[in-house]
């Protein structure tokens, strides 16, 4: 959970991120949205006279939490019932009527592609115990991208760029196409207008959002000529990009990564699974054969690409051999890293009315040695790191250890280190690796990378 926050003289807002990096982007659109239009800041919810949860409807256990934050708000509004509460985002498109009977004390409730009509939607929802005056927008809009607003976009040496917003791939176990709508891409003139602020902000490192961002079009710019132009903008040092679609890597995108020096060696290219009958019923529309094709192009023309993945596990008639090839295939590619999941049945989606056939309690054990497998491969991939150098990208203090400075490699792995002070944040450093983690590396800088 993210939490950010947006001022006002009249009122003031209190607003929670929940789920990706595209929920974030959208929180930081509507911050903009609502500062333009007067509103002022909370720092904690106490203190707001609105409060708006921003949503994610990928998997329900992410419903169920914000269920509950609801209903502890729920409370701080009976003891201030002038307090607007306000959803919005995936959930609110996905579930509105059953969060309307759920979580009765909602005034607001926007989709979205409805957040520059917030403060419209703001002025017309009235506080209180009955929704006479309840306020919903959540309607699809082809044509919306907020290409002409300026995110409010946080502190850092990293921002997130939508590039585009929307899916046309409809895999089956998806509700993305039905809350966020169809595919459209954000004018390129825009992005580079953006990129150019961040990078007169300080930004170094700039990472294009989209469900499927590689799949990017505008008139004759596609994606990889979107980065090209993108790597022409001074000091921005690096780009990255997420998620891809297996099937939208053309030649071009590939033979730009391996090219253009400021596009990172990093690359999160979901599988799913590593069953054919599985992906069929997904409609992934690839094969086993061909997701290992990809990978070996990759990798022959990127040597030094690092690769993540997603992974689910227990989708419809997922079997035991099913699971024992999505197995065997992870320990063919070796990922660096994976994020791993139990399926969920997801309302709407063209898979919901198969139901589910694979109880919790085995989705629970299939996800539990994902997990295990996916660890080992990722302390051995970084543990053959150890004696490398790296340029690593400094982000500020470490979490962990007194006098410690973290950062990231070109192929996104963390980095921790001794600093001094004569390092900040955005700085470069070649850092060797001396230890190392499934998840980090360890190690001491031995010159500046500029």
């Amino acid at each position: 959970m993210i939490e950010t926050t947006t001022s006002s003289e009249a009122a003031r807002v209190y607003l929670e991120t929940y789920g990706c990096q595209m929920n974030i982007a959208d929180s930081q659109t509507v911050a903009a949205v609502l500062r333009q239009a007067g509103y002022g800041v909370a720092i904690r919810p106490e203190e707001a006279d609105i409060i708006l949860l921003n949503t994610c409807a990928i998997r329900e256990h992410a419903e169920d939490r914000v269920i509950g934050r609801l209903s502890d708000l729920a409370r701080l509004k009976g003891s201030r019932p002038q307090l607007q509460l306000g959803l919005l985002g995936c959930m609110a498109q996905h579930n509105r009527a059953a969060l309307m009977a759920r979580a009765p004390w909602l005034d607001l409730v926007a989709g979205p592609d409805t957040y520059r009509r917030l403060p419209e939607l703001l002025g017309r929802a009235q506080s209180g115990p009955a929704q006479s005056d309840f306020a919903v927008d959540v309607r699809l809009d082809r044509g919306e991208t907020y290409a002409d607003i300026s995110p409010d976009y946080e502190s850092g040496v990293r921002a997130y760029v939508t590039a585009m917003r929307g899916c046309d791939r409809f895999c089956t176990f998806c509700v993305v196409p039905y809350v966020r709508g169809r595919e459209r891409s954000v004018p390129p003139a825009d992005l580079l207008r953006e990129v150019r602020a961040l990078a007169a902000r300080g930004v170094k490192e700039v990472v294009m959002l989209g469900q499927t961002v590689n799949a990017y079009r505008h008139d004759a710019t596609d994606f990889a000529a979107l980065l090209r132009r993108l790597a022409e903008v001074d000091g921005i040092e690096r780009i990255r990009f997420t998620s891809p679609h297996p099937c939208d890597m053309t030649p071009a995108l590939i033979a730009t990564m391996a090219s253009e020096p400021k596009v990172q060696p990093y690359l999160h290219l979901p599988l799913q699974s590593g069953s054919d009958r599985v992906l069929a019923a997904m409609e992934r529309g690839y094969t086993v054969d061909q997701y290992l094709d990809l990978v070996a192009r990759l990798r022959s023309a990127i040597p030094d690409l690092a690769l993540s993945t997603d992974i689910i596990v227990g989708f419809h008639g997922e079997e035991e051999r099913d699971f024992a090839a999505t197995l065997e295939l992870l320990r063919a590619i070796r990922f660096d890293s994976a994020f791993s999941f139990k399926y969920s049945v997801r309302e709407h989606t063209r898979a919901h009315r198969l139901g589910d056939s694979v109880s919790e309690a085995e989705k629970g054990r299939r996800l539990a040695e994902v997990i295990a497998l996916q660890e080992e491969i990722a302390l051995e991939r970084n543990r053959a790191l150890i004696g490398h150098n790296f340029a690593v990208l400094v982000e500020g203090p470490a979490r962990r250890g007194a006098g410690k400075l973290a950062g990231k490699t070109p192929q996104f792995k963390t980095a921790v280190f001794s600093g001094t002070a004569a390092i900040s944040a955005g700085d470069s450093v070649q850092v060797r690796v001396e230890a190392a983690t499934g998840h980090s590396l360890m190690g001491a800088i031995v010159a500046s990378a500029q």
